[in-house]
């Protein structure tokens, strides 16, 4: 779907108004609204979201900002993955790792042995505003 740059900015003041009431920054829905543009079986790295979201070099606030979301979230956070192509290792060792491969997994988006996914074709590649 080919989308206007009017219809995106009218998504990114939705999800900042969400957001908001949530008491959650209108960063942290800027980057909400690039992850949920991402589209099945497709992956983002962190740093590409951070430059989709006008956040450059902003890696780091991306993988904030996903944490931060409740569970039940309809927002995919699956699909971001870091600039190697794998799932980043969680902090805390919880399960998380293991869940984001497999809801991947389950989009048909596919692993290497090393556990990297192939960016070259998996990759989501937005279309210009």
């Amino acid at each position: 779907m080919i989308r206007s740059h009017r219809h995106l900015c009218l998504e990114i003041t939705i999800a900042e108004d969400v957001s908001l009431r949530r008491g959650l920054s209108s960063t942290h829905a800027r980057i909400y609204a690039v992850v949920s543009r991402i589209p099945r079986g497709r992956v983002a790295t962190y740093g590409q979201v951070a430059r989709l979201a006008k956040l450059p070099g902003q890696a780091r606030l991306v993988g904030y900002a996903l944490a931060a979301l409740p569970e039940g979230s309809p927002v995919p956070w699956h699909r971001v993955i870091n600039a190697r192509g794998q799932v980043s290792v969680r902090q805390d060792g919880g399960p998380m790792a293991r869940v984001q491969r497999l809801l991947l997994e389950r989009e048909k988006v596919a692993f290497d042995a090393r556990g990297a996914v192939a960016l070259d074709r998996f990759r989501w590649r937005p279309r210009p505003a």
